[in-house]
């Protein structure tokens, strides 16, 4: 019996640690629809955020990092890091609005309008755009945000996706529109 449970003790520890949970999640439509839900899990389906980056790091998997509040009313949002699905806060912010404003109305959640799985679907459609007209095989995320006006205007809000070789070298990065049409590529 002893032995039954030591297995079945050593089975469940591997499963979890071969699920990889967000931070080895793939830079696809549903690897980031992944870590949205995670996000949602963590910090609540109605978060507000003013920041939310994926950084990739080659060997490591995804650093997710984020700035977010669940009141923006209080006026207090968190800073969170989140390398090897361990979530740290790494500060908290007193944010300061013109007289007469809301701070909602500077902030983003994460629903229709914006959406990770998006910006996943953008970094694939990236992803090919640079094999078919650069001859790039297998180019690697290097980081991709949702990069959000100071003004709070939500139709000059952009996805932001930085793409290189698999092996490194030049960078690509790629910058759409919410509904996904591309503003410019540079390189």
């Amino acid at each position: 019996m002893k032995t039954i449970k030591f297995t079945i003790a050593i089975l469940m520890l591997t499963l979890i640690s071969c699920g990889g949970g967000i931070s080895k999640q793939p830079a696809n439509a549903e690897g980031f629809a992944t870590i949205e839900k995670e996000l949602k899990d963590k910090f609540g389906e109605i978060a507000y955020y003013t920041d939310v980056k994926v950084v990739y790091i080659k060997g490591y998997g995804n650093s997710i990092d984020v700035t977010v509040t669940e009141a923006p009313e209080s006026l207090k949002m968190g800073q969170w890091n989140q390398p090897q699905n361990s979530w740290k806060q790494t500060s908290e912010i007193t944010i300061e609005l013109p007289e007469g404003t809301k701070a909602a109305d500077f902030m983003f959640q994460l629903n229709d309008k914006i959406s990770l799985k998006k910006l996943g679907e953008l970094i694939e459609k990236a992803s090919e755009q640079l094999t078919t007209e650069k001859d790039i095989e297998n180019p690697m995320l290097n980081i991709a945000y949702i990069d959000f006006p100071d003004n709070g205007d939500i139709s000059k809000a952009e996805y932001y996706i930085s793409l290189e070789p698999e092996n490194g070298g030049t960078k690509f990065s790629f910058r759409y529109t919410l509904n996904g049409e591309l503003i410019k590529m540079d390189y």
